[in-house]
């Protein structure tokens, strides 16, 4: 998918929770669908800066750019702000903190988390699982 593509519109990408685990890896069901988290330091992109996109692993949709990616020192990818409309935002119910989900998949990402103190133009932390992402390297993008 190219990342100038406008996202899906929220909701478009209708599955069966019985669908979603013929497509998905036991980890991706539990994190995207059952909105699991995994441990910290261990996901493939969490160091990872090169030039590219992050999609959805569920259902491809662009997320966010290489470039809203930090350091935030965490343990799991970070980044200050993901594509317009591509990410909703669900207060949990303890009011504690703020769920990010695929917004055209429902796919669970992670949180995100304000107010920090990060030298970021949103100070915002987009706190999300690897294993929800698909980065897509800029060399197999040619719209970036």
């Amino acid at each position: 998918m190219s990342s100038s593509a406008p996202p899906p519109p929220p909701g478009s990408v209708q599955k069966s929770e019985e669908e979603w685990e013929a497509i998905l890896s036991p980890e991706q069901f539990r994190i995207l669908r059952l909105k699991g988290t995994e441990y910290p330091g261990t996901g493939e992109y969490d160091k990872l800066f090169a030039e590219g996109v992050y999609e959805c692993a569920g259902c491809g949709t662009p997320l966010y750019k290489s470039s809203t990616k930090f350091n935030s020192g965490c343990g799991w990818p970070a980044f200050y702000e993901g594509f317009p409309g591509a990410i909703a935002r669900t207060p949990d119910p303890d009011g504690r903190r703020i769920e990010i989900t695929c917004a055209a998949c429902g796919g669970h990402l992670g949180h995100v988390f304000k107010g920090e103190g990060f030298n970021t133009p949103t100070d915002e932390r987009h706190c999300v699982n690897s294993i929800s992402l698909k980065f897509i390297p800029a060399s197999e993008d040619s719209k970036l």
